[in-house]
């Protein structure tokens, strides 16, 4: 017994897949960024690549790690603090520098 060739489907040239796109869902901040770009808020810069240089030294200014501090916290604290940053897939002194963050920036009350 022999079974049929099947015909191979002719390819679609220039036709390109239809891309779902995602919902993403926007805090409060952010959706007053958006409402404000979409009003035309937003100008121009006209010089880009100097604003850009200086947002980038601005941002490694700001995030800059360039003080060590020891702290004392009871064992059951610390456990807490390392099983936390395990769910949260993390180094503990990462997350416990960025919740001090948090909070020195008032995020966090």
């Amino acid at each position: 017994m022999t079974v049929p060739k099947s015909k191979p489907k002719p390819k679609k040239i220039g036709m390109k897949k239809s891309v779902k796109r995602q919902q993403i869902k926007l805090d409060a901040e952010e959706q007053d960024l958006l409402a404000s770009y979409k009003r035309g808020e937003w100008k121009t810069v006209k010089n880009l690549a100097e604003e850009k240089t200086f947002a980038k030294k601005a941002a490694a200014n700001y995030s800059r790690k360039d003080t060590r501090i020891n702290i004392r916290l009871s064992s059951t604290d610390l456990e807490l603090i390392k099983q936390r940053a395990v769910y949260e897939g993390l180094p503990y002194q990462t997350l416990a520098a960025s919740v001090l963050h948090k909070y020195a920036a008032g995020h966090l009350t």
